[in-house]
């Protein structure tokens, strides 16, 4: 995941680079903008309420497209980014290689445990801009609909074994939706905001455990 992350980051950052040979002009004409959200994620639906979790944690970057409509203070948002979601569990451990469904382990023997999503996802969004002409400042809404691919879905635990921490890392997609829709909403200013969204597909598939959907809430950095 971390890798994914880094190698999209990193083609991102030396596209941006480039492009913005001329920051001064490039702030006020550009239409391509870099999108980089953090924040908390949580899960709710059936079985939720049987975890015990610790503070999630979210991250998304995208690098999208600004398409104004007409001369209005319109416009759409398109493009493609990475989306990781990482879930921390206390004293257990969601076992995603189960034969029957994704089962929830406890032991007193597990230090840490997360499970990691990350999706290649294409970001949609209908967008008001104050200035049309310049999209780094004054107020902004933007209302949309992210659909993502499972990349890779794992889980890591740290064990205490007769006095020793041992990392075991499994790593499955079977039991997950391997795509997912997610509205979302964002409202700031300037390059600055905060958003929200809500998968509307479980992350598992249908199974006798879980029902569980995914959501954020965060701040969200980047001309839109």
């Amino acid at each position: 995941m971390k890798k994914t992350i880094l190698a999209f980051g990193l083609l991102i950052f030396s596209h941006y680079t480039f492009a913005q040979s001329n920051l001064k002009n490039a702030v006020n004409k550009g239409k391509d903008y870099i999108v980089i959200q953090a924040g908390y994620a949580g899960l709710t639906g059936t079985g939720a309420n049987t975890l015990h979790m610790g503070f999630n944690r979210t991250l998304n970057i995208a690098l999208v497209y600004d398409i104004p409509l007409n001369e209005s203070k319109f416009s759409l948002g398109a493009g493609l980014g990475v989306g990781a979601d990482n879930f921390y569990f206390k004293k257990e451990k969601i076992d995603i290689t189960s034969t029957t469904s994704p089962n929830r382990v406890a032991s007193d023997n597990y230090q840490k445990s997360k499970l990691s999503t990350t999706y290649l996802e294409i970001p949609l969004e209908l967008r008001f801009h104050q200035f049309q002409h310049d999209l780094n400042r004054g107020f902004k809404v933007g209302i949309g609909i992210k659909t993502g691919y499972l990349l890779n879905a794992h889980t890591r635990v740290v064990t205490n074994v007769t006095g020793r921490n041992v990392t075991e890392t499994e790593s499955s997609k079977y039991w997950f939706n391997t795509i997912r829709f997610v509205p979302t909403a964002r409202i700031g200013w300037g390059n600055f905001a905060v958003y929200g969204s809500y998968g509307i597909t479980p992350v598992f598939k249908s199974n006798s455990t879980y029902s569980l959907k995914a959501y954020s809430v965060g701040l969200s950095f980047g001309g839109f």
